[in-house]
């Protein structure tokens, strides 16, 4: 028995790759012309940041209609054709970080999700499903509960996201206004995050300043969250999601999972 599971599993696991390798693009192929991307962004914060921990993990998925012109188009996917790792030193506050993008898209392309990061996703959100962690039953789309921080209150959360961690994630869409649904949550249980739908990734330079516009609208902010889901609706194409971190990370990497879903 041990023989032929030695055997069988290799041959599976080689099979797993080689699919993914020639037809991936063709399995996650949408009926209802619905685009994913799963990304990757990994952070890391220099010497000027107080956070005990110094790297944050976000795990991203961004699923978007075709155009009618691009769904009229048999697209396949090139992984050699563009570079799906971007990595750039870059400053918040006068704080230096590291960021590392990996497998991001940039909405340029009809590219679908690595065969078994599509598998994990799917037995992970059956996992959550059953534990309560997760309120929708689609492996497809992920809604988390409501739960706020209670380390601390609303107003002292405003006090320290001032000098805090920002990161925007750009929505993907063909059209110049559009809806979105989203969910993020993390796993450090120690503080909590703001989120809110912004107008361009100019207003991650703002944040804390005057100058700063988000949408206001119920459903499209969220404050002093350790999980949140929301919609925003009637925003424009060049809009995201910001997530905000107070600067008082734990001495662990801080995981913030990210889902967005154009709904129009």
């Amino acid at each position: 028995m041990k023989i032929f599971l030695y055997i069988v599993i290799p041959i599976f696991a080689f099979s797993v790759i080689f699919v993914n390798a020639f037809f991936g693009h063709l399995i996650f192929a949408s009926e209802t012309q619905q685009v994913i991307n799963k990304y990757s962004v990994y952070v890391h914060l220099l010497s000027e940041w107080q956070s005990d921990s110094k790297n944050i993990i976000f795990e991203v998925t961004n699923s978007w209609h075709k155009s009618d012109k691009d769904s009229e188009i048999n697209h396949i996917f090139d992984a050699e054709s563009k570079a799906y790792n971007t990595n750039q030193l870059q400053e918040i506050n006068g704080k230096s970080f590291v960021e590392l993008k990996h497998e991001f898209s940039e909405c340029q392309e009809d590219w679908q999700p690595m065969l078994y990061r599509k598998a994990v996703d799917t037995v992970r959100h059956e996992i959550e499903y059953i534990q309560g962690k997760q309120l929708s039953s689609d492996p497809d789309i992920s809604i988390y509960p409501n739960i706020e921080n209670t380390n601390y209150d609303n107003l002292e959360q405003q006090l320290k996201i001032k000098n805090g961690y920002v990161q925007f994630f750009p929505i993907c869409t063909s059209k110049e206004i559009t809806s979105y649904d989203y969910s993020v949550k993390t796993d450090n249980k120690d503080l909590g995050f703001d989120v809110y739908f912004v107008s361009s990734s100019e207003q991650s330079e703002n944040f804390g300043d005057s100058q700063f516009y988000s949408y206001t609208e119920l459903g499209c902010f969220g404050e002093n969250k350790q999980s949140f889901s929301g919609s925003c609706k009637n925003i424009k194409k060049d809009s995201g999601l910001l997530v905000v971190l107070p600067d008082e990370l734990k001495p662990w990497t801080t995981k913030v999972t990210v889902n967005l879903y154009e709904t129009n």
